[in-house]
This record gives structure tokens, C-alpha cells and sequence, in this order.
């Protein structure tokens, strides 16, 4: 039964009062080794694959359909690999393969961990707005975020391999779906979000260091693009189990 109550039992809503997402530009044979081989690595211009680091300032979490007092705040760091899955009827999907998750809350990282397969684990994180300057960082883990909301003309980040915001948008995230693979059971758990007012805005980014993202491969990931979302309602369906094509 534990087992089974891992595997997201049942559908969950939120409120992202406002969502960072950094995608990190990697040679594919990089991020090959993170993946099962049956998930295909989501590349660009064949030459580039990506890790995204989501950071989210989440609101009155809880079961779909539970009334909002009953949710939790907090606030979630995801350490996310851009993949697509092929099911065994040929359906592709395209979304994100779960590498880590943190959080500030040790009752999210329990009760988190009780109905989820992410693997959560608290950490302090520091989540500053000053003068339109947005500073996320934690000692725990080493990490710093220093960005601004820009727009559309502000420049991409050096060593991007896209050439215009709206190619770098591809790769935005949050996807639709992410995958957890189970091994034991040879199985792919799918989970599905569903958003709404879901738009990407640029951020310039200032500072910024991800000792987790340094840490793969040779560390040789180069920031590609950075976006920020507000005031999204956001909810996860049902977690439904795939079986792996042969």
C-alpha cells in the first residue's frame, strides 16, 4: 500500500503566485546518462539538450476539489530534464524526467514524499523583490538566482544556442507531463498538469549558480533562456502508470 500511495494517488491543485523556470544548455551525451534509455532526450537543432531549474512560489496546495484553507504554502525548487516518450501505441509526449526536488517546507517534503515520487528534501531558500530585482538563493545547496522581468527586446544570455525568444520559449517549461521511471516495476509513472493564463515573460538574469546543474556531465551546461509566470491556477491529474515499450 505505501507503494501505491506514492504514486499520485489523486489530483492536486495549486496557485503559482509566480514561477522562474532557467533552462541549461547541455551537449546531449551529457544528459544521456540521467535518462532511461526509452525516454528520448527533447533536443534543439540536434546539437543541444536541456535541464530546467523551476523555481516556485506555490499557494494553497491540497487536493483538487478541498477547500483552499486547507492548503499549504511554500516554495519548490525542481531540477527537471526536457524529454519526449513514446508510449507502446505510438503516442509521443513531450515533458519533463524528475532528476530532484527541494523544498522550504519539512511538512511538504513529508507529506510530499507519502504521495509523490519526487524525492522532495528541505532546504532554506531566500526569496527576495527589491526594486524590480528578484534574488532566490539557498546555503543549503549553494545556489543563487539575481533576475528582472524584462520583455521581448531585452537580450538572450550569452552562449544561448537560440537565436530569438520566441525559439527559446520551446523550451520554457513546465511541459504537460512528467515522468518518474519505477524500476522494480519496469513502469513509467505519467503525471499531467493543467494551467491556465499561462505566459511566459523573459527575465534578464544577473547572477546566477546552480552547484546541482554544475554537477552534471563535465559541467559544461550554459544558461539558454530564463522566463517568469504569475498568478497561474495550476492542478495535477491522477498519476497513471505506462508500461515500457520492448
Amino acid at each position: 500500500m505505501p507503494a501505491l500511495l506514492k504514486n499520485h494517488p489523486f489530483a492536486v491543485e495549486a496557485f503559482f503566485k509566480s514561477s522562474i523556470v532557467v533552462a541549461y544548455a547541455f551537449p546531449p551525451k551529457e544528459l544521456r546518462p540521467l535518462v532511461p534509455p526509452f525516454l528520448e532526450l527533447d533536443v534543439f537543432d540536434e546539437r543541444f539538450a536541456f535541464v530546467a531549474v523551476a523555481m516556485v512560489q506555490t499557494r494553497d496546495l491540497r487536493p483538487k476539489g478541498f477547500p483552499r484553507f486547507l492548503g499549504s504554502d511554500f516554495f519548490l525548487i525542481g531540477y527537471r530534464v526536457f524529454v519526449r516518450f513514446t508510449d507502446a501505441n505510438g503516442k509521443r509526449s513531450r515533458g519533463l524526467y524528475i532528476l530532484g526536488s527541494r523544498t522550504d517546507s519539512s511538512r511538504m517534503e513529508l507529506f510530499g514524499n507519502i504521495f509523490t515520487q519526487y524525492n522532495y528534501s528541505t532546504i532554506n531558500i531566500e526569496h527576495t523583490e527589491e526594486n524590480g530585482m528578484i534574488t532566490i538563493g539557498s546555503k543549503d545547496e549553494n545556489f543563487l538566482l539575481k533576475c528582472e522581468p524584462a520583455d521581448d527586446e531585452c537580450l538572450l544570455p550569452n552562449g544561448t544556442p537560440f537565436s530569438s525568444w520566441n525559439e527559446a520559449r520551446r523550451f520554457a517549461g513546465p511541459l504537460p507531463f512528467t515522468f518518474t521511471y519505477l524500476q522494480a516495476e519496469n513502469k513509467l509513472l505519467v503525471v499531467e498538469g493543467v494551467r491556465e493564463n499561462w505566459t511566459p515573460r523573459p527575465v534578464n538574469v544577473i547572477d546566477h549558480r546552480f552547484t546541482f546543474v554544475e554537477a552534471i556531465g563535465r559541467g559544461n551546461g550554459v544558461l539558454a533562456n530564463a522566463f517568469i509566470v504569475e498568478n497561474v491556477p495550476y492542478y495535477w491529474k491522477k498519476g497513471r502508470l505506462e508500461m515500457i515499450p520492448h
